[in-house]
């Protein structure tokens, strides 16, 4: 929502009130400061993902001719995540009066010469991880405004990511507590900056934990497509894991359908976790033990970052770092009774439902 429940306007104030914070400490979160605690950045972001609130703080300082246009740069569009973030990046552009034109980068043979010609048309540039190289970027964001989403930091440019590493230290110590042992972790970490990340967490809980048997890595592409090879791959491993920590959940919810063909019982044979928290995560059976991430907040975070850059805030701030929340069901060992299917609201005299994990 864009107004709270008496008509009022969402403003900096309405969010300092919710996060129970003063208005200079969103100021300093909003920024990107690095002066703020991750307890206090997490309510702050919590506040003006609940009150939908659009920052509107920077002025232009020259008139010049604008496109009124983001460029928004894709890997591709398959699967949940990429659909959900470019949803929440194209509602924000539009509440700021911005069309989106979004590139994508699979199959494009000569990306640099695309981006070039796309830099007359838009008045900025966000790019994602698994799109141009970072040689490529730094030298888009010396000619425009540019942030750089789920991509390691880029100096010139904003960045926008969600916390990984914690999150999949967590999950993974959670999984060793099920007393599992064999751990693998699946997704190669060379792909993304957030694989890469979530890999990181998964080697720091077992190293916490003394257990020095960690498997090496499945290195596969993060899509429902590689479910073939890593189930192949796990029946004809010799000490067979007891474990799989997916990079995320497509991957995790592909595997476990191919796992239930063979026989293979989750999570009594082999418990599996994901990352990313997509609707069908709740429903399976059991339902999938995951991280919530906040991809329709990436989305518009990198809108909002992109906005600030155009409007004349050339100043490096720190990263933007969205929380992530780790989620238990019961294909991690969790006892778990299946969704539980509430109502909502009432729409046109029907009930609209909600699940709840």
């Amino acid at each position: 929502m864009s107004v709270e429940a008496d008509d009022r306007p969402v403003t900096i104030y309405t969010v300092a009130e919710r996060a129970g914070v003063s208005i200079a400490t969103v100021s300093r979160v909003l920024q990107g400061s690095a002066r703020s605690s991750p307890l206090t950045r997490q309510k702050v972001l919590r506040a003006v993902e609940e009150l939908d609130y659009v920052p509107l703080r920077a002025a232009r300082t020259l008139d010049v001719k604008r496109h009124e246009a983001h460029g928004l740069v894709l890997p591709g569009l398959t699967g949940p995540y990429f659909a959900e973030l470019l949803a929440g990046y194209e509602s924000t552009a539009a509440q700021y009066g911005q069309s989106v034109v979004v590139v994508l980068a699979a199959g494009i043979a000569d990306l640099d010469t695309t981006l070039r010609t796309l830099l007359a048309r838009v008045d900025g540039l966000v790019l994602t991880h698994g799109t141009a190289s970072d040689s490529i970027i730094r030298t888009l964001a010396t000619k425009t405004p540019t942030v750089v989403l789920a991509h390691a930091p880029i100096e010139g440019c904003d960045t926008v990511l969600v916390e990984n590493s914690e999150s999949a230290e967590e999950l993974t110590t959670h999984l060793l507590g099920h007393g599992r042992r064999k751990l693998v972790f699946v997704g190669d970490p060379e792909t993304s900056h957030d694989i890469s990340q979530r890999y990181d967490g998964f080697v720091s809980a077992l190293a916490a934990a003394g257990v020095t048997e960690g498997m090496p890595p499945l290195r596969v592409w993060f899509e429902e497509s590689s479910a073939l090879e890593i189930v192949e791959t796990l029946m004809a491993a010799p000490g067979r894991a007891d474990a799989l920590v997916c990079a995320n959940d497509e991957l995790a919810l592909a595997t476990m359908t191919l796992l239930a063909r063979r026989g293979v019982v989750v999570p009594r044979d082999l418990a599996i976790v994901g990352f990313d928290d997509i609707m069908a995560s709740r429903y399976v059976d059991p339902g999938l033990t995951t991280v919530k991430q906040p991809t329709h907040g990436l989305g518009r975070w990198a809108a909002i970052r992109l906005h600030e850059r155009i409007q004349g805030r050339t100043r490096d701030v720190a990263p933007q770092i969205l929380p992530t929340q780790v989620v238990l069901r019961g294909s991690c060992g969790c006892p778990w009774e299946g969704p539980e299917i509430r109502p909502r609201r009432q729409h046109l005299g029907v009930d609209s439902l909600t699940a709840r994990a």
